[in-house]
């Protein structure tokens, strides 16, 4: 009896599991076919497109972004939704002339919005491939006659090009070179850069203005401009540069560094050959040039970047010696050491001797210290072989200083000088220049004497 007792109630539990199976089952089959999972379009599935795209009007474009990499089909609805025509006109600001805020909010502003744009871009365009990817922002973007090489009737009052260049530097930050490589023959295909390249380094300084000018701004504000590491600077100069002979590497430079006229923008190539320039002229060419030797890459030797300075130093021709030693000062010991050094291996003592007495004179005009020229021919009398070598270089310092204090004061005597006396007041600062490098000297001489 208590066998079966204990039988009846273990067949209780496997009848209910057996009705719970059927149950079970039947369910599955009352929802048939018709069921699905869960749409990767979340609950926004249930919403016609046109709400969907009424509620993107509400987020600004920094929400946009975040939302678009909730799944793939909702990035595509924003894909679509940025084709649209509302959608265009909504995310595509071009109000590029009216910067009529102070302190240049307007340009930030502006600015931060094609940062944000940029970043919405790179998350709903993750997927393809880089080629795909850029020919359909450039499908979007063509609309923007501002973003064209070209496009801009006054390019000097326009922020335009500076936008378009924080979108692509949003767009394509972190990417491998490989990538970046095909981004600018993308960009270079698109805008015919080569081309006109070209016509602005095989034509006649000057002769070509606006094209000069068209270059310079397309480099600046869309190429260089906007990176925060130098690496990636270097790396965008490098492939603008490298495609070129010297010479022309040397013209390239020039027309997108060199000093420009500050009524309108244009190159100015007679600067440094007429007088001595500022430091401020000279500040964009000397951190280019700083920039392409302290590369991290291969593609630039310290002899590649001492020849383009010594090639950039006759561009358009050669260049009043004063503004050659404030651009080799202002691109750092390292360049000016090696650059010395260079002349003082190929027995160009004389250039050299007369390089030092400019050094000297452009450290007494901005009261720099002279023991730093002193030190800096300190150090290249370490690189001649011999005492005799070493001695003759002397010799040509101090004999470059008693000739062009004679050769100024010869110019002033007949009678060439300036309205504001400035070939009289370089001369004055000459004579000081040379006592003061002369006492460093003696300082020097007399201080190792007295150690010794």
């Amino acid at each position: 009896m208590a066998s079966r007792i204990n039988t009846n109630f273990t067949l209780i539990p496997n009848q209910k599991l057996r009705r719970s199976n059927r149950q079970t089952s039947c369910c599955s089959k009352t929802l048939g076919s018709g069921f699905q999972p869960i749409s990767t379009f979340g609950n926004f599935k249930a919403l016609p497109l046109e709400i969907f795209q009424i509620i993107l009007k509400y987020l600004s474009v920094k929400d946009i972004s975040m939302l678009s990499m909730v799944s793939k089909t909702v990035s595509q609805h924003i894909i679509n939704y940025i084709s649209t025509s509302s959608g265009s006109k909504r995310l595509l600001l071009q109000d590029f002339h009216n910067l009529e805020l102070p302190d240049r909010r307007q340009d930030s502003a502006m600015l931060e919005h094609y940062r944000s744009l940029g970043l919405l871009f790179k998350r709903c365009t993750l997927l393809l491939p880089t080629k795909e990817r850029l020919k359909y922002i450039h499908k979007i973007l063509t609309e923007v006659s501002c973003f064209k090489f070209n496009g801009c009737a006054a390019p000097m009052q326009c922020l335009g090009l500076t936008c378009y260049g924080m979108f692509l530097q949003t767009l394509t930050a972190g990417w491998d070179e490989l990538e970046c490589h095909r981004v600018y023959n993308f960009l270079c295909e698109l805008t015919n850069l080569c081309r006109k390249m070209q016509m602005a380094v095989c034509s006649k300084p000057g002769s070509a203005r606006k094209l000069e000018l068209r270059i310079r701004l397309f480099c600046r504000n869309v190429l260089l401009d906007h990176w925060t590491h130098r690496s990636d600077s270097a790396f965008w100069l490098t492939r603008i540069l490298k495609p070129w002979p010297m010479v022309n590497q040397a013209r390239l430079l020039y027309i997108i560094f060199g000093p420009i006229s500050p009524q309108d923008g244009q190159v100015v190539w007679q600067k440094m050959i007429e007088e001595p320039t500022d430091e401020f002229s000279l500040k964009g060419l000397a951190d280019a040039i700083k920039l392409l030797y302290d590369a991290s890459t291969k593609e630039w030797t310290a002899d590649d970047v001492i020849s383009l300075v010594d090639e950039l130093s006759v561009v358009p021709r050669e260049w009043l010696l004063e503004n050659n030693a404030r651009l080799l000062m202002l691109s750092g010991n390292n360049i000016c050491f090696t650059f010395m050094a260079s002349k003082a291996v190929n027995g160009r003592t004389i250039e050299l001797a007369r390089l030092i007495v400019f050094l000297a004179l452009v450290c007494e005009k901005e009261l720099y210290c002279m023991d730093w020229t002193v030190k800096m021919m300190q150090k290249v009398c370490k690189v001649f072989s011999t005492p005799m070598e070493r001695n003759n270089f002397l010799q040509n310092v101090a004999n470059a200083f008693a000739c062009v204090i004679m050769e100024m004061l010869q110019s002033i005597m007949s009678g060439d000088r300036d309205e504001d006396d400035r070939s009289f007041l370089n001369l004055f600062h000459l004579v000081h220049a040379q006592a003061n490098f002369h006492k460093e000297v003696l300082y020097l001489t007399m201080n190792t004497s007295l150690s010794a």
